[in-house]
């Protein structure tokens, strides 16, 4: 048995808890908008408060970026991510776009199936994004050409981004951009959107060039949606900037995301906000089910911003 809630179909149980939700009034206005689902309000209140009694001098941010931080669509039309950006003639020919979205239909809709475990779409995870790396190699990629293909992209940040980077360098809080995309690209992106603070950290996919900036490789480890608990562990836990930071605020778009948190040694509170954006009838309750705040086809940062707003507004807060 399903109800509509608002726009969308969940289990009973599921949608009575979201009617609880918006029947119980609240310090954040926000958390009450049709488009933000709850499955346990109470344990979110008290996270926020526990954070910002622990003051913003204990807070790491960690989030993934690609429809994250970046839009999912905008005035109708998908939005690129770091992926999508390097489409340009600039930088590949039509041949490797044509094969490269070919792979982006067979294998996105394995990404997003919720009917499939982790341990099932791992393999061909990886699997896709090898061949996309291997058909990018082969192009000869120019690094002084990213800049440009950035620019001419039409790539955009959610609204009230610059709120949100901006209050974390203001507090030195740590913002830990973990992505599956590629770092290069996401890192231009941030850097021409004015917001590449001296408090921000990206782990990524890196291209590897050689001495005459020609594209011949990917450092390190391949990371993708499904192994960032292996990243976070491996190169978030060693940065000093987080290592006394217990308190987390997670930002994400896929279920893979909630393991970005793995790597805080003796977390004290995780809050845990999802980006619902494609698929929403056959993804909600698994989100509502693992993330504490879902938002839905929600373009803005307007949800975190007041989160963040409450946490940082107690003690030691500027």
């Amino acid at each position: 048995m399903t109800y509509p809630v608002p726009w969308i179909k969940i289990p009973v149980r599921t949608a009575l808890a979201i009617w609880y939700q918006w029947t119980t009034r609240t310090e954040l206005p926000e958390l009450s908008k049709v488009s933000v689902l709850m499955r346990q309000r109470n344990k979110v209140e008290n996270t926020l408060r526990a954070m910002q009694h622990a003051g913003p001098g204990t807070l790491q941010v960690i989030s993934d970026f690609d429809m994250t931080l970046s839009r999912f669509a905008h005035h109708g039309k998908r939005a690129p991510t770091t992926h999508n950006i390097l489409d340009h003639r600039l930088l590949i020919d039509e041949d490797c776009a044509c094969n490269m979205r070919k792979l982006l239909k067979i294998y996105y809709p394995i990404e997003i199936d919720p009917s499939l475990t982790s341990e099932q779409k791992i393999p061909l995870m990886v699997e896709w994004w090898t061949k996309v790396h291997h058909l990018l190699i082969q192009q000869k990629i120019q690094r002084d050409m990213l800049a440009q293909a950035v620019q001419e992209s039409g790539v955009i940040l959610r609204e009230g981004y610059e709120v949100f980077f901006d209050r974390l360098a203001e507090l030195q809080v740590p913002l830990l951009i973990f992505s599956a995309g590629v770092g290069d690209i996401l890192e231009e992106v941030v850097r021409q959107s004015q917001v590449f603070h001296p408090n921000v950290h990206v782990i990524s996919n890196y291209m590897d060039f050689d001495a005459n900036g020609v594209l011949r490789g990917f450092k390190g480890p391949l990371i993708h949606t499904f192994n960032k608990r292996e990243g976070a562990l491996l190169l978030a836990a060693p940065l000093p900037e987080l290592r006394e930071r217990p308190n987390v605020l997670l930002l994400g778009d896929s279920l893979g995301d909630l393991a970005m948190a793995d790597g805080v040694a003796r977390p004290h509170n995780l809050l845990t906000v999802g980006f619902l954006n494609d698929q929403v009838e056959e993804r909600a309750e698994s989100y509502v089910e693992a993330f504490d705040i879902v938002l839905v086809k929600d373009e803005s940062m307007e949800v975190p911003n007041a989160l963040l707003k409450f946490i940082t507004s107690g003690k030691d807060a500027k």
